[in-house]
């Protein structure tokens, strides 16, 4: 069996922790039970196992690339996207009239998960597909559904999002590509977009691309984009496709991921690209970022599972790999005894729990994410907009967090191994690789920090905060009633207080009016904010582990428990006392980023 999860951990954190049981009790998801789960996830695990992990490092080896005005990548993507078709993945969490099987979104996240942590190259093809079809389905019309939908789900046709521009970046409101009316209702489209995964490849017969552009006429900024259906293909009246004006320009050779291509595309070249809007005009951003925010997550998720897999081929290295011995009381080593596995060592141990927290905690964190989204989806009046806050304040932590430390992570497996991670020969060299761009994918570390300290911590007046300190609240009461569990709850309590001490002395800047000072050190709020909500999820794995080891539920064995409660301590030692100096930098009075007249950067 591939060894790059451990299926127990996902088990119990979906349905011991976050209750997945529960929410099965909503009509919408009545269909499914813990063992219909259960068995869907079984079969996305052997799917991974035989179709995924096993062309995961000749992914790396021989990448995607551009030849002749084409996209070439690995044999095997064909069969992985006809046979995730035939499994449901695509639309699995779309309604039964969409074609799609009203999985909750937490399960797919997990399936997901399972395929991220197999060959994190090949899930993304299928997330944005079903990820644009969405879009269609909740902002196009019937006939737009009716067109691309079916064969979206399938894998037949993929999708894709087309946002960023060679000029404009990140900066959305600077697009340039523009849509000119034609007389029955369709537009042309001319401009170019770059960064797009998955854009082009044999694999598919039609690509469905999800692009920004502004109509001819619209006013600046964000508030003048629209959203556009441009088919690589155009469909005519007897089902034949004909070419779109949609050209693959080139590709973009990466450090990691190289077996998920990313090209870049040009539009109407020939002046005879048709698309078709999406919705009403000048609301294209507004709509796009219900795909951003899910892609948001996907990102979180991806890093999580790549840390995963690096978790756990670091693991098996430590328990193989003799080398050194334990030292006597006397501090010295006797020579006579056999070297030891370098598991022994303390602080090999230590890098193994580092990675471990991380992983497993910024895991729970992400199901936290998509349990509030599928409970805004069933819920009504003032519980959905609960669930509504709660998931988009916890949106750009559950991106960011384990992208940022999950590279810290793998960079400890890497550790681990010595001179043998930093060689082609061991796998944690491409995991190192791979993970770098989760900081970038989506929106990167500092656009998601701005978004959290700048709009989500304000929104409502601090309402979605209000709301998660009385879930973390929740946590800590239950902690409390174990006494070994006690001094951490406090700790988190205490950690709560310094979060609004630090947003005391930030939000005065705001107020009055200085907002470059206020974001200034936004991503280190991020690093602050992020570690408190992990500790959190932390000390929600130790109080379930500690009550069913006190009841004797213990279905996974009682080191399972014991181990959940141990690296929560872990984290609570090693991690937690970081926010104090975060803290200390956040309220310090002194400012040396902000552009002065005089340039001290050279």
């Amino acid at each position: 069996m591939s060894n790059y999860l451990n299926m127990d951990t996902l088990r119990y954190q979906l349905f011991d922790i976050h209750g997945l049981d529960r929410l099965l009790e909503y009509d919408r998801f009545a269909d499914f039970d813990q063992d219909a789960i259960n068995i869907f996830l079984d079969a996305v695990k052997d799917f991974s196992d035989q179709e995924l992990y096993t062309c995961f490092r000749e992914m790396d080896e021989k990448p995607a690339y551009f030849k002749d005005g084409k996209i070439i990548t690995h044999p095997q993507l064909g069969n992985i996207l006809r046979k995730g078709g035939e499994l449901g993945l695509i639309g699995s969490s779309f309604d039964y009239d969409d074609g799609g099987i009203q999985l909750p979104g937490t399960i797919v996240t997990a399936a997901y998960y399972i395929m991220d942590a197999a060959n994190n190259h090949v899930p993304g093809y299928m997330g944005l597909t079903g990820g644009a079809a969405e879009l269609i389905i909740s902002f196009g019309n019937e006939d737009l559904k009716q067109t691309y939908v079916p064969k979206m789900i399938t894998g037949e046709w993929a999708g894709t999002m087309c946002l960023t521009e060679p000029q404009a970046g990140s900066s959305l409101s600077d697009i340039t590509t523009t849509a000119y009316p034609q007389e029955d209702g369709t537009f042309k489209i001319k401009g170019q977009k770059i960064f797009i995964s998955g854009g082009d490849h044999e694999y598919c017969d039609n690509f469905i691309h999800l692009l920004l552009a502004r109509i001819e006429g619209a006013p600046a900024g964000t508030k003048g984009i629209s959203l556009f259906v441009v088919p690589k293909k155009r469909i005519n009246s007897d089902g034949s496709l004909q070419s779109n004006d949609v050209a693959t320009a080139g590709d973009y050779q990466k450090m990691g991921q190289k077996g998920y291509c990313t090209t870049h595309l040009a539009f109407g070249e020939n002046d005879d690209c048709i698309a078709w809007l999406v919705g009403q005009p000048n609301y294209g951003l507004k709509y796009m970022f219900q795909m951003m925010n899910g892609a948001r997550i996907a990102v979180g998720r991806g890093a999580v599972a790549i840390a995963s897999a690096a978790y756990h081929a670091s693991l098996q290295y430590a328990q193989e790999r003799p080398q050194g011995r334990k030292l006597t009381k006397d501090g010295k080593k006797d020579l006579s005894t056999d070297p030891v596995l370098i598991i022994k060592h303390p602080d090999v141990r230590r890098m193994l729990l580092l990675q471990k927290a991380i992983y497993e905690g910024s895991l729970s964190l992400l199901f936290q994410t998509a349990k509030y989204h599928d409970l805004e989806q069933v819920s009504e009046g003032e519980e959905k907009e609960k669930y509504h806050l709660l998931l988009e304040l916890l949106t750009p932590v559950a991106k960011t967090y384990p992208s940022e430390k999950g590279r810290e992570a793998i960079d400890n497996g890497v550790q681990i191994l010595g001179g043998y991670g930093f060689c082609s020969d061991f796998v944690l060299q491409q995991y190192y690789r791979d993970i770098r761009i989760f900081a970038i994918y989506e929106g990167t570390t500092g656009i998601q920090s701005l978004d959290l300290l700048g709009r989500k911590i304000t929104m409502n007046n601090g309402r979605a905060l209000q709301l998660l300190a009385e879930e973390m609240q929740e946590t800590i009461m239950q902690a409390i009633t174990h006494e070994e569990l006690k001094p951490y709850a406090n700790i988190l309590g205490q950690q709560m207080k310094l979060n609004q001490e630090v947003l005391n002395f930030l939000m005065p800047f705001a107020m009055k009016g200085n907002y470059e000072r206020f974001l200034a050190d936004a991503t280190i709020f991020m690093d602050f904010f992020g570690t408190i909500l992990v500790a959190w999820q932390w000390l929600k794995l130790a109080t379930q582990a500690k009550q069913a080891l006190l009841t004797g539920q213990t279905p996974y064995g009682e080191s399972f428990y014991e181990s959940n409660i141990h690296t929560m301590k872990f984290f609570f030692k090693y991690e937690v006392p970081k926010t104090n100096g975060l803290a200390q930098t956040l309220m310090d009075e002194e400012v040396l980023t902000i552009l002065e007249q005089k340039e001290l950067i050279s």
